[in-house]
């Protein structure tokens, strides 16, 4: 139940963290971007930027809420299709996030 519990409230944390970004104003909490100098954030679209982190971070989300449950029901199979997805949205946001200067302005 425990489990549950915390899966749940970490889920739902991600969740709202991800709703701030795609409304484009979360910035402020996507690392490397907060720490650069101003010069060098006017050079980038940080709505843009936001809202893609925020597309990213809405399934690992649900993901991660989904896994309270299944430490109740004791599903295996799913921890392959949770490690699974988690690797293939970070492999994407990786590649995608780093080629053709997509948030440059």
């Amino acid at each position: 139940m425990l489990g549950l519990i915390i899966c749940g409230a970490i889920g739902g944390v991600m969740f709202i963290i991800s709703l701030i970004m795609l409304t484009g104003r979360g910035s402020f909490l996507i690392a490397g971007y907060n720490t650069m100098p101003k010069s060098e954030k006017e050079k980038y679209d940080a709505v843009a930027l936001s809202k893609f982190i925020g597309k990213i971070l809405m399934p690992i989300a649900i993901l991660t809420a989904l896994v309270g449950i299944e430490i109740l029901v004791e599903l295996w199979w799913f921890w392959v299709i949770w490690g699974i997805s988690f690797a293939g949205l970070f492999v994407f946001a990786l590649i995608y996030a780093n080629t053709g200067n997509r948030f440059k302005k």
